[in-house]
């Protein structure tokens, strides 16, 4: 077991971390990409449910 911890830290060494400046680029694209796949949906549910609604 102390070991396997041995080896995770030894690990965690080596791992190369995001910088403020990459985390906050990285996270407005994924709001972004949210918000305008959010509205892409949005669309395609009011279109399907007018025609829906044209049909019955």
């Amino acid at each position: 077991m102390f070991k396997f911890f041995k080896s995770v830290g030894h690990e965690m060494k080596l791992v190369t971390w995001p910088t403020y400046k990459q985390n906050r680029h990285d996270t407005m694209i994924v709001i972004v990409s949210s918000i305008l796949f959010a509205i892409y949906l949005g669309a395609l549910d009011w279109a399907f449910s007018a025609l829906t609604q044209a049909v019955m």
